[in-house]
């Protein structure tokens, strides 16, 4: 049986509950909390037959090692893990991946988990080595995106852009001295959208493999913005374009 996986947080949890319930092992909660928020989740627990074990705060506190849990603790078993490979396999005109260079905060990798899967990216793709993992931390900041966008680790981040641009997907890297803004490219085919950690950015070999380097253009005082911001700004931007030229299309029609 493979080892199971810590998640906490009702997010977390709860996504884990809806993409898998068999999945989850045991859920640990606060005995001491008897809120609205408990209750429901408590419900859907039991209507999924899940073990349900009341704990106080010190015994949450060890089970996760010190990480605002809010009250919950679940052991998972791993879900199937994805690879390049399958995603490259279904390439359609709205595919849109995510990929990380160098982002080593497991906050910030959540927090573009979370970004991606709002946007409706396939994947978030990050090098193995220089990089956050899957952790409770990244899943509790990720608010269940970690449990519906696949997350893939390569041994070579340049490679796997070669593979991403052979599969027809054009990637554009997300640079601060570029001379075009995001605003000025066409995203409305198949994208990757490339980003680097705040302040180093975009690894060399990176950014060279890269088909377009754009910037967000800022106006204010700051100089960069933090990652998952970043991500944000330019996924929703492939997002604004492919909604616009379906509305051109369907007027036109």
């Amino acid at each position: 049986m493979s080892k199971a996986r810590l998640l906490f947080g009702f997010h977390a949890v709860l996504a884990r509950l809806r993409v898998d319930a068999r999945s989850v092992q045991t859920v640990y909660i606060n005995a001491a909390r008897h809120d609205r928020r408990m209750a429901q989740l408590i419900d859907s627990l039991q209507s999924a037959s899940v073990k349900l074990v009341e704990a106080d705060t010190a015994r949450l506190d060890r089970l996760a090692a010190g990480a605002a849990h809010q009250g919950v603790v679940a052991f998972v078993e791993p879900l199937e893990a994805s690879s390049l490979e399958d995603v490259l396999d279904a390439v359609g005109p709205q595919s849109l991946l995510l990929l990380l260079d160098g982002v080593t905060d497991p906050r910030n990798l959540g927090a573009c988990m979370r970004v991606a899967d709002a946007a409706g990216a396939s994947a978030v793709i990050v090098p193995r080595d220089r990089s956050a993992a899957a952790s409770p931390e990244a899943a509790k900041a990720a608010a269940g995106a970690m449990e519906s966008v696949p997350l893939i680790a390569v041994t070579n981040l340049a490679r796997a852009i070669g593979e991403i641009r052979d599969a027809g997907i054009w990637v554009v890297g997300a640079a601060g001295e570029a001379q075009q803004t995001i605003f000025e490219l066409d995203l409305t085919g198949p994208r990757a959208w490339a980003l680097g950690a705040e302040g180093a950015g975009l690894r060399r070999l990176t950014r060279e493999k890269c088909d377009w380097l754009a910037r967000i253009p800022l106006a204010g005082a700051v100089d960069s913005l933090n990652v998952s911001v970043a991500a944000g700004i330019c996924l929703f931007e492939t997002v604004r374009q492919r909604a616009a030229a379906s509305g051109v299309m369907a007027s036109a029609s």
